[in-house]
């Protein structure tokens, strides 16, 4: 049975959440809710969804500064605004800040599912990845992105810095693919300081130390010469 699509509805109206949770129920997805800006926040971190729909009026923190903020934290889901705010202005800056759809109060039930089914069709299988806090692979091996931490086979976790966090995001963005040393030159150091490619062997050996039972006879982060690096899970 193929997994339900997970929608994390963020709205403070008790009876629209209940309205909106039993339709889009209906239509097969997995609904999470939150009532108010730092929970969804919390969730975004922290969840896994396939498309958000989310309340520009709501308490704590509102909808665009989640938007935004989720957005400056590299999170792709795409994102549906609800707001009584139904002007040229508010659509602008709802869109401008990253969020892909705006749904003017009231809205027709029939529309809003529509919506959401034509954004979820056009991200699926497009951006899960890349939006993972956390990753898991081998037997134990763990990832958490946004602490830069990792936890080892046997269970030890270890901070790392930022760079190797990035490395490690790109080659499992990239799962199954040889990324090549000069891609990963320019994404993770950029166009202006190009270290030596050494440097990116010498991060390798420290995954392979750090993920790998036999880092002589890696599983899991692999060496093409003359190419690259690749990953598998």
């Amino acid at each position: 049975m193929m997994e339900k699509y997970r929608v994390l509805l963020v709205e403070d109206e008790e009876s629209l959440v209940s309205a909106l949770t039993l339709n889009l129920e209906l239509e097969g997805y997995h609904v999470v809710s939150a009532r108010d800006g730092h929970t969804a926040l919390d969730k975004f971190r922290n969840q896994h969804f396939d498309l958000a729909i989310l309340d520009v009026m709501i308490p704590q923190m509102d909808g665009f500064a989640v938007c935004q903020t989720v957005r400056l934290e590299g999170n792709t889901t795409p994102i549906l605004f609800l707001s009584a705010k139904g002007s040229g202005k508010d659509r602008v800056e709802g869109l401008k800040i990253g969020g892909d759809d705006y749904l003017t109060k009231p809205f027709d039930l029939e529309e809003l599912l529509l919506r959401v089914s034509k954004l979820i069709k056009r991200h699926d299988g497009t951006h899960s990845l890349a939006e993972l806090n956390e990753y898991s692979f081998g037997q134990g091996n763990h990832v958490h992105f946004l602490h830069f931490t990792i936890r080892d086979c046997e269970g030890n976790a270890t901070e790392i810095s930022k760079k190797e966090i990035m490395l490690l995001k790109l080659l499992i963005q990239r799962k199954g693919e040889v990324v090549s040393r000069e891609e990963i030159l320019e994404k993770i150091w950029g166009y202006d300081v190009f270290p030596s490619t050494r440097t990116i062997d010498n991060y390798i050996l420290a995954f392979r130390k750090y993920f790998e039972t036999d880092s002589r006879n890696p599983k899991h982060f692999h060496s093409v010469r003359g190419v690259g690096y690749r990953f598998t899970d």
